[in-house]
């Protein structure tokens, strides 16, 4: 049986983005807005801050490199509530 704690994408998105704001690598405007699981793996998601071509921009790498931090800490400690896998 895990360990983690069960959660749901609410509180967990509540969670993520108090990480985010509080990361010393914070951008104005970063922000999870959905989340979810896969293979014991959570996923998030948000604003990626494209240029008007739909290409990456400088914001675009901390964005990714935020979301894959959380994904690395988060997952050892929840799972969300009700996923099936």
């Amino acid at each position: 049986m895990s360990s983690k704690k069960a959660i749901s994408e609410f509180e967990l998105l509540l969670i993520a983005n108090q990480v985010i704001q509080d990361h010393a690598d914070y951008v104005e405007g970063m922000r999870a807005t959905s989340v979810t699981e896969k293979d014991d793996v959570l996923i998030f998601k948000g604003e990626y801050f494209l240029d008007e071509q739909g290409l990456p921009t400088e914001k675009t790498t901390a964005v990714f490199n935020m979301f894959k931090y959380l994904a690395l800490h988060l997952s050892k400690e929840f799972t969300l509530e009700n996923t099936v896998h």
